[in-house]
């Protein structure tokens, strides 16, 4: 794949994701709609990295989003660290078995709305810059 054709494979990828995690949330499975906004980001995240690398476009194989946006070059703000950091928890606290309890109880309703939101933000602020040349 090219560094056009592998962008676009994370854009879909990401939109099929997204769709998942409002028929999650929608059905307050709200654990695991975090868990699937996390691989929205992510994606997003590897599409950005296979847009602005040319001559390697496959990127690192990381969750962590803060690293992802690091090799992707992006002048982040505090509060765009801090959504990464936080989105980034919920691929660990979804995934491992040790974690998945407590997690699922973090996970009401009041705070899976408002991560939800931090997730939309953040998907589009990188759609933007995916759709920017």
């Amino acid at each position: 794949m090219d560094k056009i054709e592998l962008m676009e494979y994370w854009i879909k990828s990401s939109d099929d994701d997204y769709d998942a995690m409002q028929v999650m949330f929608k059905n307050k499975k709200n654990a695991w709609s975090l868990f699937l906004g996390h691989l929205v980001i992510e994606k997003l995240l590897k599409g950005l990295y296979a847009k602005n690398n040319e001559e390697n476009p496959y990127a690192i194989k990381s969750h962590n989003l803060l690293a992802l946006a690091e090799k992707c070059n992006l002048d982040l703000t505090q509060e765009q660290i801090e959504k990464l950091q936080i989105i980034t928890q919920f691929n660990i606290s979804a995934r491992y078995d040790d974690y998945k309890e407590s997690f699922k109880q973090k996970c009401t309703d009041e705070y899976t709305s408002k991560q939800v939101k931090n997730i939309e933000e953040v998907r589009l602020w990188l759609k933007s810059m995916l759709m920017n040349k």
